[in-house]
């Protein structure tokens, strides 16, 4: 169980990708869904999409809380870049097999925007890119991914760490950037507040 001691962090995100990477590299953060209306952000380049999203998220959650100076909030968010273009989350699975057959035998980079904000008025942020080398995948493989719904459900509609690691080839990068949120950024953010991973690790009684 967490003790009263050290920084807490609030993860301002709802993917449960995040969330289990985090805890699987023995953090512990709380979870508050910002809410926000990501439809209503533009912008022309990837990874001035994701880092816009990432601080809406994180300054809307921060902006609902009491101050408290240990108190961390970290709002992520991902999407991919194909073609020329911007890919989110796909709106309907027609959509999802259109990227497919697209992206299959090609290669897209995937930037996630973190934006790390106290509640003082302190914030970083960065972006991480990775470039994720798709497999030339059958139609048949990409109707069945589909047809799973896991695609509906993340940027560029393709996860790492699910159903769709099989189609993905290899990648040049950070690994956890993929999945949603890159640790090693992360890390390099909490050391502009003072703060060491260590000391956010889930503490446990002895």
């Amino acid at each position: 169980m967490r003790t009263d001691h050290g920084p807490r962090l609030i993860l301002a995100s709802a993917s449960p990708a995040r969330l289990a990477l985090l805890r699987a590299a023995g953090f512990d953060p709380s979870v508050q869904v910002s809410g926000v209306d990501e439809s209503v952000v533009e912008a022309a380049e990837a990874h001035e999409l994701c880092l816009a999203l990432a601080r809406m998220k994180a300054r809307a959650v921060a902006a609902t809380l009491s101050p408290d100076p240990g108190v961390l909030v970290l709002g992520c968010d991902s999407v991919l870049a194909f073609d020329g273009k911007i890919l989110g989350k796909p709106a309907n699975a027609a959509e999802a097999v259109r990227r497919w057959c697209a992206m299959r035998g090609r290669s897209g980079v995937l930037h996630t925007g973190h934006h790390l904000t106290d509640l003082g008025g302190k914030q970083v942020e960065a972006v991480g890119a990775t470039v994720v080398h798709f497999a030339d995948v059958s139609d048949a493989e990409i109707e069945a991914y589909v047809a799973t719904g896991e695609p509906l459900h993340v940027a560029g509609a393709f996860t790492i760490d699910g159903l769709g690691g099989a189609f993905v080839e290899r990648i040049e990068g950070d690994h956890s950037n993929v999945v949603g949120l890159s640790l090693p950024l992360f890390r390099r953010l909490l050391q502009t507040f003072g703060v060491s991973v260590p000391a956010l690790w889930k503490k446990t009684d002895a």
